[in-house]
């Protein structure tokens, strides 16, 4: 593997500004890729990334966009096309976290959730794998939750919605295989993040895991970048959990 094996590649993450997708920027870029920094609303702070980026020796650009928004989201890829002229990764990181018991989740709120969870994702995958098929080559990783497979109270609409996700994904790397393009899911578990208001309270399905801490956004990154790079392309329709132990099982 060389210094830089994502050289010449083109990599868009969605919720690059801050947290995880901060650090799966950055990493990308440390292995050469140019990078489309994609924030919903704090522009300094995605613009504050690309600066990280770039003093790396990678080349960046900002790209504001609510992508639950279907019209945002297809202009997220075109702009990437447009300003780098192809697409080559696609870190599908941005979500919706709410809390409420089941019998109290306005309707609203489940149709909110499966609309930044699943629905953006799939708008997102649509506009990019066409422009991976040019170059007979793509990676699409998606970000899961380890609580979506263990079940947890309170988020039954983002557990829903992120099983789904991981349906939509293994659907991807079954139908685009052939072309080169591998899809796969990581599944962070508790990870040390700055978490909104709205996401309530951190779940307590971890408790009595093996690894008796919180994880990193380095460890979630790290995870990432493997799949994007040339080892990771025998890797296909997986989704690996980076947890901590929570989840020893299954799928």
């Amino acid at each position: 593997m060389t210094d830089k094996p994502l050289s010449g590649h083109v990599a868009v993450v969605t919720g690059a500004a801050k947290n995880i997708g901060r650090e799966i920027a950055l990493m990308l870029a440390g292995d050469g890729a140019s990078v489309v920094i994609n924030g919903r609303s704090d522009k300094a702070a995605a613009e504050v990334v690309a600066g990280e980026v770039e003093a790396m020796g990678a080349q960046a650009i900002v790209h504001m966009a609510d992508v639950a928004d279907p019209d945002q989201a297809t202009g997220l890829i075109d702009a990437a096309v447009a300003h780098f002229g192809r697409l080559d990764i696609l870190v599908v990181n941005a979500g919706m976290r709410r809390q409420n018991s089941i019998v109290d989740i306005p309707l609203e709120e489940w149709r909110e959730v499966m609309t930044m969870d699943l629905e953006s994702p799939f708008v997102l995958a649509k506009a990019a794998i066409p422009q991976m098929l040019k170059n007979g080559h793509g990676r699409v990783v998606t970000l899961g939750g380890t609580s979506a497979h263990t079940g947890n109270i309170g988020r039954a609409h983002v557990g829903a919605a992120k099983m789904g996700l991981l349906s939509l994904t293994r659907s991807i790397a079954v139908e685009f295989g052939p072309q080169g393009i591998t899809a796969n899911m990581v599944a962070p578990g508790h990870i040390d993040t700055v978490r909104g208001a709205a996401a309530g309270q951190r779940s307590n399905s971890g408790a009595g895991r093996p690894i008796e801490r919180m994880g990193t956004t380095g460890e979630i990154a790290a995870m990432v970048r493997h799949l994007c790079r040339p080892e990771g392309a025998y890797i296909t329709g997986q989704c690996i959990h980076v947890d901590g132990g929570i989840y020893l099982g299954g799928a």
